[in-house]
């Protein structure tokens, strides 16, 4: 089944919002196993919408559009569609009861302009929206005019915002597309690692994938800062097994590089690690600013094994707080093995922690030496057994510095609490 998406909004084009939708749609659709074949992102203006629309259904057997329902002057894409598909547009009495309901059970006066969002193209499926007032639409296009073979085609419009289009997706759309498009098998497998980098990645795994290409196993790369996923695909009758081999045959060449699978994050995975173990964590970070403490504390359950942390970026901090010597500090600058030592063993005693790790570096632009360039990280690692150091260069822009950084810290500690 071919399926395209038509992503409308002014905003979109401006770069001031970030178009999520693209990501979300085509993974839920993958899910579903029916793969997106085209994806398209256009301005709220009339023919823009209309030939986005005419051209998506003149091939596909699913469009599916995002934006654009609402009651505002740029909302347009339902009058639009309307027009292109010759419908008229209906008052809907659900729709309206709807948008009455959602103001009176928050104290508020209908606005007018929601009236529009009652008017719906005859013929159509109404689809309420649980978190908002705007309706999602679908009709089944018989006899596609916009066709060469005139085969049916289904159009669904979905609002904007995706606090209302991911639950009116799954709640609405989910079960019309089990019941309206042929099941297709689709089998999707993401290896993550890291510690390797992209072309080293597919020089350890392509010969073993060869054979498995060859029969239909389709293998994607996909590097991210201090990460690299490696993404299996295969399709109709034997996917699972073909895919299966793929990832025996990653796993084999890539082995303690994989960190997880599929949407696992590496903070996930540590987390999980120091709560099996019976592990807990402090932090003493610098050049990084927090950013693994942030990563941790997305993960739900961090609570129960990391601590805290000192963001020591000055140096004075990392004395106040971390117990850093004044002489380390002198004798060796704050991007140093003894003050990321100093700085790992006084986040563990200040915590308690049975882990602690230290992050100093330099992120740049500026600050490098010709000892010291731009990029040098010192990350410290103390436990009961001990402190270890380690140094990388980590020529990177500031932010994903950052990232890197982070990456290389969480993976330390993945790997220690795996041994």
């Amino acid at each position: 089944m071919k399926i395209e998406l038509v992503n409308t909004g002014s905003e979109l084009m401006l770069g001031r919002v970030l178009n999520t939708h693209q990501q979300w749609l085509c993974r839920r659709l993958a899910d579903l196993g029916h793969v997106v074949t085209r994806q398209v992102a256009i301005a709220d203006a009339g023919n823009e919408i209309q030939q986005a629309v005419r051209e998506a259904l003149s091939r596909a057997d699913l469009v599916i559009t995002t934006g654009g329902l609402g009651p505002t002057s740029d909302d347009i894409t339902r009058e639009l569609i309307a027009e292109l598909l010759g419908k008229k547009l209906v008052a809907n009495p659900d729709v309206l009861a709807h948008i009455e309901k959602f103001f009176a059970k928050r104290n508020r006066p209908r606005p007018a302009k929601t009236t529009v969002e009652t008017m719906v193209p005859e013929g159509a499926l109404v689809f309420l929206n649980a978190t908002g007032t705007a309706p999602g639409l679908a009709m089944k296009i018989e006899s596609n005019p916009f066709r060469a073979d005139k085969k049916p085609s289904w159009l669904v419009m979905l609002p904007g915002p995706p606090r209302e289009l991911r639950p009116m997706f799954d709640a609405a759309v989910t079960p019309l597309i089990r019941r309206e498009c042929a099941d297709e098998i689709f089998v999707c497998r993401t290896l993550r690692s890291t510690g390797v980098g992209e072309s080293s990645v597919q020089n350890k795994v392509e010969s073993d994938l060869q054979p498995l290409v060859k029969t239909g196993l389709e293998v994607g790369y996909c590097a991210r800062p201090g990460a690299v996923d490696v993404r299996l695909t295969a399709s109709g009758v034997g996917a699972e097994k073909l895919v299966c081999a793929g990832e025996a045959a990653v796993q084999k060449n890539l082995g303690a590089n994989i960190f997880g699978f599929d949407d696992d994050e590496i903070e996930s995975v540590v987390v999980k690690l120091l709560a099996q173990n019976k592990k807990t964590l402090a932090l003493a970070e610098s050049c990084t600013g927090g950013n693994v403490a942030q990563r941790l504390t997305n993960v739900p359950g961090a609570s129960e094994v990391f601590l805290g942390g000192v963001i020591s970026y000055a140096d004075s901090a990392k004395e106040k707080f971390l117990g850093v010597r004044a002489e380390s500090l002198a004798a060796h600058g704050a991007v140093s093995e003894a003050v990321a030592r100093e700085m790992a063993i006084g986040a563990r005693g200040k915590f308690g922690a049975d882990l602690a790790v230290a992050i100093t570096g330099i992120a740049g632009p500026g600050g490098g030496t010709a000892d010291k360039p731009e990029g040098t990280v010192f990350l410290a690692l103390a436990s009961a057994a001990g402190v270890e150091v380690k140094l990388f260069l980590n020529s990177w822009d500031r932010a994903t510095f950052k990232d890197v950084t982070a990456t290389q810290a969480l993976e330390w500690l993945r790997q220690t609490l795996s041994a």
